[in-house]
């Protein structure tokens, strides 16, 4: 399906919140002040037992909202995810972020069955989802943190997308203090829907983005995978670091997002042809941030080289002449 209708999902003018709530520390909880906070669109809190929260509004269902918002937040329990999706998409709604777990991570329980669900309730209207069991995203140019992250990132024009949300959150308090800002932060969870084929195709486009971080545990759809990440790459810098390297890994991610993470090997040589930068480690990943927003992008391959010790300029030479690079 690729970018249909994530306008709606990363440029929405008016956003519903299903499950907000006034119950200190609770999810809703966070989701609904967060919104509050920054974003100047139409916004529209939907909790049947309470009447309003925080002095705003709130309404008892989809169906009694007085249009048909562009993006919905759902915090809801998993069994009743499917419904609420199937009366956005009735009421006219294109895109959701799906809060709630219980979808399928680990393979337990009737998880998989619910996800088939949702995606069957969307898949009349179009509806896109990103998630489930991811903590929402961030468009800090929109003001909108639509997300239960408690730092909301400053504009920018670096964009990360990520399969956990502990990683979004770690990026976050990192980037805060170095006044790195950002153009998109999409946590993508189980990936249901909306994929990193999805979100490389986006922002490959995005003109406020001029380059791409990820965190990565597994691929869903290989060949639009390859297709956008080639396309996004040959565009501007994507950066990516990959987790479960390792069997024991591999098996931790399949218990965090149910990715299948595969053969390592194979994912090294797919980033390769693509033309995107692996890095070992989320340490390096951040380094590769701080080049990115401080430094000037090279335009050739034409490298001065000035040093205080001879060894030293050896070196660098040597490492250049590795990367085809011409003194």
């Amino acid at each position: 399906m690729s970018i249909r209708n994530l306008n709606y999902l990363l440029q929405p003018r008016s956003v519903a919140l299903v499950g907000a709530s006034p119950k200190p520390g609770s999810v809703g909880r966070v989701l609904a002040r967060n919104l509050m906070t920054g974003f100047k669109g139409d916004l529209f809190l939907v909790n049947p037992k309470h009447e309003s929260i925080d002095g705003r509004r709130c309404w008892p269902s989809v169906a009694a909202l007085p249009q048909a918002p562009d993006l919905t937040i759902i915090c809801t329990p998993a069994a009743t995810v499917p419904a609420i999706v199937a009366e956005l998409g009735a009421r006219g709604s294109r895109a959701a972020i799906v809060i709630s777990a219980g979808f399928g991570e680990g393979s337990k329980g009737d998880g998989t069955s619910l996800q088939q669900a949702l995606l069957d309730a969307a898949k009349p209207s179009t509806l896109r989802i990103l998630g489930p069991n991811c903590i929402g995203l961030q468009v800090p140019a929109l003001g909108l943190n639509a997300s239960f992250a408690a730092t909301a990132a400053t504009p920018g024009h670096l964009a990360f997308i990520t399969q956990s949300g502990a990683l979004l959150t770690a990026v976050l308090d990192w980037a805060q203090p170095r006044g790195i800002g950002f153009s998109h932060l999409v946590s993508l969870g189980d990936m249901s829907d909306v994929d990193f084929g999805d979100m490389l195709d986006y922002l490959a486009g995005d003109g406020q983005t001029q380059a791409i971080l990820a965190y990565m545990e597994g691929v869903t759809q290989t060949r639009k995978f390859m297709s956008a990440a080639r396309a996004a790459a040959r565009i501007k810098p994507v950066v990516v670091v990959k987790g479960g390297r390792h069997a024991e890994g591999a098996r931790a991610a399949a218990t965090h997002t149910g990715a299948l993470a595969g053969s390592d090997a194979v994912y090294d040589t797919a980033f390769r042809r693509a033309g995107m930068l692996r890095v070992p480690s989320l340490g390096a990943l951040f380094g590769a941030a701080d080049i990115l927003t401080l430094a000037r992008r090279p335009k050739g391959n034409r490298l001065a080289i000035v040093t205080n010790g001879g060894g030293m300029g050896v070196l660098a030479t040597d490492a250049l002449m590795d990367d085809a690079g011409q003194l």
